[in-house]
């Protein structure tokens, strides 16, 4: 169920904002070593000059047209609900962007390093959820600026609508009076009560979802993967490797195997990860792998939160580029044919059950469902820019707990496919390989669409 927003009468009562189930789903679960956050990492052309207090500036005067990031997640008393989210009235842009040098030599391995170290800072719970670093000096005359937020603020898709709001160009919306009043506890409760009543009465619509739900975790029917060094237990640190590829190129050899970008992406990580396990004396030749799924296409910055459910799908890992590229995208043409993000019906609350219970930490740190991850999601077609500085490039960042040893994220931008593979460097050292491996296993992709048999670019 959505937040709600209540008022009485003709006069506006202090809005009651809850988190949603699910994202109650992304807090109660942040209980591994590396907490669950994430965001992206901007690379600003800088070329033409940039004043990084201007920008800064300009960063505080755009979030007011982003509530939630002004905003503190506040526990209820017993019986009154989710958390709400309220007004932080200490609210001070300086206490949530910093700036850090590029230390040297100041490449893009160097800014990525920075952004792993950035990414595993727990974020404050007294303040919003989120921080920026501006990075300057990375080589090129280029800026760095590190977005993270904890998942509980947004999902995939509500983090591209706080992007959206941030850069030049687009008209920000009108910002709402701050600080608002919080609710009173009184109001809290009533507000839980009519919840709960209102509950009761949709159950139909609660015993469609859950029928909704099973059926989209049913879609792809995997078995468990075999046993491999993918699944061990990791710890609290992170690396991140980037691989970038045409878009235009991928989306022409999806669609001749009748695929999409997706399913050629899956069929990549498939083949580079048997090729990573090989290297390590392990024969594996299937994967299972987890498919974030949003229930929404888009949303708007004052509209954020989580709306996501789970894919499970089967990536075979050996054979033909085509071969593979077929039976991937059979399973997921099946698993489109129900309701969108609809797992989280059933994923979220078995996860919220084990979180209380004390075991959800035990459960994903010994897991063997699933392999890795891979979330993809669909960013702006045209360049963007910040404060004047454009967006030279853009990569994804989506972290993860439990014994998921690597795990990735994709994003368009502006015509290019970037893959940031996200990594524990203890339990996966070999990142650089698998980085290798991934890049040549894209191009395999692209090689085999070609009518001569050569790489599309």
């Amino acid at each position: 169920m959505r937040s709600r927003r209540l008022r009485a009468g003709a006069d506006a009562a202090p809005r009651i904002e809850r988190a949603t189930a699910e994202d109650l789903t992304s807090l109660v679960t942040d209980v591994g070593p590396a907490p669950m956050q994430v965001g992206a990492v901007l690379v600003l052309d800088a070329s033409g000059g940039l004043d990084l207090d201007a920008l800064v500036e300009v960063i505080g005067e755009r979030i007011r047209g982003v509530p939630r990031l002004r905003q503190r997640l506040v526990p209820v008393p017993f019986g009154c609900g989710r958390p709400v989210w309220v007004d932080d009235t200490a609210f001070s842009i300086q206490a949530h962007v910093r700036v850090i040098p590029c230390p040297a030599p100041g490449d893009d391995a160097t800014l990525l390093d920075l952004a792993a170290e950035r990414f595993v800072e727990p974020l404050r719970r007294d303040r919003p959820l989120w921080s920026m670093t501006l990075v300057p000096g990375v080589d090129g005359d280029r800026v760095g600026l590190i977005i993270v937020f904890h998942h509980v603020l947004a999902d995939g898709i509500g983090g591209l609508a706080v992007l959206a709001s941030l850069v030049d160009g687009f008209p920000p919306p009108d910002p709402p009076p701050f600080p608002r009043p919080a609710p009173a506890t009184t109001a809290i409760a009533g507000d839980a009560l009519r919840e709960r009543v209102a509950t009761l009465a949709h159950l139909p619509d609660v015993a469609r979802r859950l029928a909704a739900a099973f059926a989209e975790l049913r879609s792809a029917r995997p078995g468990r993967p075999d046993r491999s060094s993918l699944n061990r237990p990791t710890g609290g640190s992170r690396r991140f490797a980037v691989v970038r590829v045409p878009l235009a190129d991928v989306r022409s050899a999806a669609h001749a195997g009748s695929a999409t970008v997706n399913d050629a992406v899956l069929a990549a990580v498939g083949a580079a990860l048997h090729r990573l396990l090989a290297g390590r004396g392990e024969a594996v030749d299937r994967f299972v792998v987890s498919v974030p799924v949003s229930a929404r296409r888009s949303t708007t910055s004052s509209d954020l939160g989580n709306q996501v459910g789970v894919v499970p799908v089967e990536v075979p890992a050996t054979g033909a580029v085509a071969d593979r590229l077929a039976a991937i995208a059979a399973t997921t043409r099946a698993a489109k044919e129900t309701p969108r993000g609809a797992s989280s019906a059933v994923v979220g609350p078995v996860f919220r059950v084990l979180a209380r219970l004390g075991l959800f930490e035990r459960f994903i740190g010994r897991q063997r469902y699933v392999s890795t991850f891979v979330t993809n999601l669909r960013g702006p077609a045209e360049p963007l820019a910040i404060g004047g500085a454009p967006i030279a490039d853009l990569v994804p960042i989506a972290m993860v707990t439990g014994n998921v040893t690597v795990a990735f994220t994709v994003l368009s931008y502006a015509g290019t496919l970037t893959i940031a593979v996200v990594a524990d460097p203890e339990a996966c050292p070999d990142l650089d390989r698998l980085r290798t491996a991934l890049d040549e296993e894209l191009h395999r992709v692209l090689q085999a669409a070609s009518p001569d048999g050569r790489a599309i670019s």
